[in-house]
């Protein structure tokens, strides 16, 4: 019988040319016709699953011999997309919205490079095949006609809206948030089709935004009856007989405690500072034995595993474990005896670990502190607070000693230290948005930061040293191009950082940190700096942490929330219990499992973030919906060649759209970051303080224009240079936006020459404007158009497209901001002006071809073809078993999906009658 590795054997080795499944079986010499199905079975199958492709003349190679690249698709808004290789080596591959084939974003894909700019430069491809999908299910707005519908999804990455046939509906009516499941996906002219699976809720109704959201990024709202089960076998308490079994150090009679956020329930660490003889500080970082109660391969693991980590969203926690475990058993609340792993460090007066241990243990924390209450102890020496905590307050100070000592250590070191504002978006019962106000990171908080930081590089390096299998927490240097940008745009402020062209160490970036701090250029510096640097994420080898400066660094200190840190616990406890070291068969396993666990964990936490993103927008802009027409005071945060964002002083951003900008013509000058006024050179760039007015809400994208406080409603000279745009809707070159030029040029030339025409200017009357309707040349009803959900103190007569969209969060050091993505640059001196509306813009608008015909979105119908259509023609598929016909399909007839791993495509032509021109294709 034949195998497939028979088959890889072949196709892998060094003289293979991309064969047919015919020469195939003769290379294999095969004879006997079920070796014949197996091979096809096989091919199937390692196509199916990526591992080999097959061309249009349905020769089998390998992809990186069929000049194909595998990666993940990252879609945007506006239709374009990018190729992230799964090669890290490889560049990204920009791909057209007319080239993305049946991708959506998310989609694990092959793409053929069609073109390599000669400098080195982008390269450009096309989707030629969906390995595996992404999306299963869409979350939207339903807007129900009476034979079909349609989803709009909340992901503006989605593009185009969902079909929805009138048997599918699920009960839902118009304006309900839904979920759908999809049912074919985009191909062509014809667009996906879902299926309604769920109604949330009317898209106004409290709690529907939030759901939505939850629903958006697939988060699990509750725990499934077996999960609970196993927690509720937990115990609630521990016992003397426990602890001696376990030979656990005892540090009970420690003036140990735990400092958390006023809200927290899941206390997972506390610490503890002692001053030794030689002068010596001994700092004790206690976490929660979580692996202790959450054995590997439980349920309770899987779910974890699952989730990857807790997710803080604006109104609710998900947790990553039940709340039996993660506020019961396992958090450290006061005055009761708890399981922990304990990380005991000895520094020197340099702030150097001279001595460190790490060990089970138990303890019992003293006092459930807050972060307030710290602060208001050190810096506030609040008498009533100073009384209670009498016993403590020695310790305390101790602490904030320590800690000082300890940042300035690392700010030597060269760690990037980023302090940037975060919001805190306090709700009412009903989940409306009352108040922003910023987060405060006081001393408090500064004190358990560097004790965490401190702890996490002491356990990386200890079982690093080890060489154990391990989860470390990375972040690798930034790619040359976006650091060397950086540096040219921090030069334009008169700072020159240190370092070699190819080489900057994170000391010199710390520096300019320092340098600018309390400048008028310090927000801008920091932001681009961020933006230049890499996301941190998990990985199951050590290579250091740029950001922190550090050779070593891992997450030890939240096993209640985050996965690799349960992990980890469990690897430390066991090595801890076998004398320092693993069994060789169970180093392997471990050794074979941390690349998936980083890997997803890692992805995960994007989610999360993403998620934690979606949710404070949408509260944001439900803050600021009473508030149009108001003024406030804020920075510009970023500029782009579609306008600039502000960011209030409560941390809420907006878009100044360039349109809105109507006392001059601005052009973006990408290397500065400016926009520069074409006859006021006037500058407007990032960091500069500015007054704004709220012009509008748009609740259904969460997001919020604004515009220039004072601003005349234009001021703009005319432009008469040759070369120059003409007005909009006054000129007639090229017929003009405003002007005859149309769909049905014929009806706009009949206006000015035809009969009418003539008549009217025989009785001096004004000429009518014919429009092209549904009986001129076509009987192509109007394309849809889907109105905004605005609140607005004043309405544009001009439809702009949303091109407003959140900027992606870069998770770099301990802070995060937003970052702003968009289309393919242009060459600077090219003049910018507010964004035209067009049919490749990303407003959707749908055309319909009478009965069941075909929809097309903006990008594929701006596409029109002269002449006669040319007929479909039918697909030719490769060979595909059917076990229960039993014999090999190589016709056309499409295969059950189930079976090959394909998908059923449905197309919908669209219907027209042919021009007098044309002639009906054959």
């Amino acid at each position: 019988m034949i195998t497939e590795q028979q088959v890889l054997d072949v196709i892998k080795s060094i003289d293979y040319k991309p064969m047919t499944y015919q020469e195939l079986e003769q290379q294999l010499e095969i004879q006997a016709a079920s070796d014949f199905k197996e091979l096809v079975k096989i091919l199937n199958e390692l196509e199916r699953t990526g591992i080999i492709v097959q061309n249009k003349s349905h020769h089998y190679g390998l992809p990186e011999h069929m000049d194909l690249v595998r990666g993940r698709i990252q879609a945007h808004a506006k239709g374009f997309a990018f190729l992230i290789p799964e090669e890290k080596e490889h560049g990204d591959v920009y791909i057209n919205a007319n080239d993305m084939g049946t991708a959506m974003n998310g989609d694990i894909v092959f793409v053929k490079v069609t073109s390599r700019s000669t400098t080195g430069g982008r390269m450009e491809g096309e989707v030629v095949r969906v390995i595996t999908r992404k999306n299963t299910r869409v979350v939207g707005v339903f807007q129900g006609l009476d034979t079909y519908g349609f989803i709009i999804p909340d992901d503006k990455r989605i593009n185009r809206d969902i079909f929805v046939p009138k048997e599918a509906f699920g009960g839902a009516v118009e304006g309900e948030k839904v979920v759908a499941e999809i049912v074919s996906y985009p191909e062509g002219r014809a667009a996906a089709e879902g299926r309604i699976v769920e109604v949330l809720g009317h898209k106004d109704d409290p709690g529907v935004d939030i759901l939505s959201v939850i629903r958006k990024h697939q988060l699990p709202e509750s725990f499934p009856d077996e999960i609970m089960d196993e927690a509720q076998a937990a115990p609630d308490s521990i016992t003397d007989a426990e602890i001696v079994e376990q030979g656990r150090r005892d540090l009970r009679d420690k003036n140990i405690v735990t400092i958390d956020g006023e809200d927290a329930k899941d206390l997972d660490d506390a610490v503890n500072v002692e001053r030794l003889d030689n002068g010596h500080y001994r700092l004790g970082v206690h976490i929660a034995d979580v692996g202790y109660y959450v054995k590997e391969g439980s349920k309770l693991d899987i779910e974890a595993y699952n989730r990857g980590c807790s997710v803080y969203l604006v109104d609710r926690v998900i947790p990553m474990l039940p709340h039996r475990l993660s506020n019961g058993i396992c958090s450290l609340h006061p005055q009761v005896d708890r399981l922990t792993l304990s990380c005991e460090m000895e520094f020197d007066e340099h702030m150097k670990v001279v001595k460190h241990e790490v060990f089970t243990s138990v303890i019992k924390t003293k006092e459930r502190m807050t972060y307030t209450n710290v602060r208001k102890i050190l810096e506030d020496e609040d008498p009533e607070l100073l009384e209670r905590y009498a016993p403590l307050v020695e310790d305390f100070k101790l602490m904030r000693e320590l800690a000082m000592q300890l940042r300035e250590m690392r700010a030597r070191r060269g760690a990037v230290d980023f302090d940037f504002d975060e919001a805190k978006i306090i709700l009412d019962e009903k989940g409306r948005p009352i108040d922003i106000v910023k987060r405060e990171r006081s001393v408090a908080e500064q004190i358990i930061e560097e004790f965490m930081l401190a702890a996490n590089e002491t356990v990386a390096e200890h079982f690093s040293t080890l060489q154990v299998p391990f989860l470390y927490r990375i972040h690798e240097n930034p790619d040359q191009e976006k650091l060397q940008n950086f540096l040219a745009f921090a030069s334009n402020f008169g700072h020159v950082i240190k370092g070699t062209g190819d080489h900057i160490h994170p000391r010199a970036l710390q520096q300019l940190l320092q340098d600018i701090k309390g400048e008028k250029e310090e927000t801008v510096i920091s932001t681009m700096m961020l933006r230049s640097m890499k996301q941190a994420k998990y990985s199951a080898d050590s290579s250091g942490h740029f950001g922190l400066a550090a050779d070593y660094y891992s997450h030890f200190t939240s096993p209640i929330r985050r996965y690799p840190d349960l992990v980890i616990h469990r690897v430390i406890r066991e090595v801890i219990e076998n004398g320092g070291k693993l069994k060789p068969k169970r180093q392997d396993y471990l050794n074979s499992r941390m690349a998936d666990i980083a890997q997803q964990s890692s992805e995960r936490e994007r989610v999360a973030v993403d998620a934690e993103r979606d949710t404070d927008q949408l509260k944001k802009a439900e803050y600021m919906l009473d508030k149009v027409g108001e003024e406030f005071e804020g920075m510009i945060s970023s500029v782009t060649s579609f306008g600039m964002f502000i960011e209030l002083d409560n941390t809420v951003e907006g878009l100044i759209r360039l349109g809105m900008l109507t006392d001059d013509y601005y052009h973006f000058d990408d290397k500065q970051m400016i926009l520069l006024g074409e006859r006021t050179s006037k500058i407007y760039r990032i960091g500069d303080a500015i007054t704004v007015r709220v012009a509008r809400v748009n609740m259904e994208d969460h997001t919020i224009d604004f515009e220039l406080k004072d601003m005349p409603k234009s001021n703009r000279p005319e432009r008469t240079d040759r070369g120059a745009r003409p007005p909009r809707g006054d000129s007639d070159r090229k017929g003009g936006r405003g002007g005859d030029r149309g769909k049905n040029k014929a009806a706009g030339k009949a206006a000015k020459f035809g009969k009418a025409a003539k008549a009217a200017k025989a009785s001096k009357a004004p000429t009518a404007s014919v429009a092209p309707t549904a009986d001129s040349g076509s009987k192509k009803p109007a394309r849809r158009k889907r109105k905004p959900s605005t609140v607005s103190g004043q309405t544009s007569a001009v439809s702009v497209p949303n091109t407003q969209q959140p900027r992606a969060t870069e998770n770099t050091v301990s802070a995060s901001t937003s970052n702003s993505e968009g289309a393919p640059k242009k060459a600077k001196g090219i003049s910018t002006h507010a964004p035209k509306s067009s049919s490749k813009d990303n407003s959707r608008n749908f055309n319909f071809g009478s009965g069941k015909g075909g929809y097309n979105s903006p990008v594929e119908s701006s596409k029109k073809r002269k002449g006669s259509p040319a007929p479909r023609r039918k697909k030719i598929e490769g060979p595909v078993f059917d076990p229960e016909a039993g014999n090999i399909q190589t016709s056309s007839a499409k295969a059950d999906p189930s079976k090959t791993g394909g998908e059923v495509k449905k197309s919908r032509p669209r219907k027209r009658k042919p021009k007098p021109t044309e002639q009906k294709p054959e």
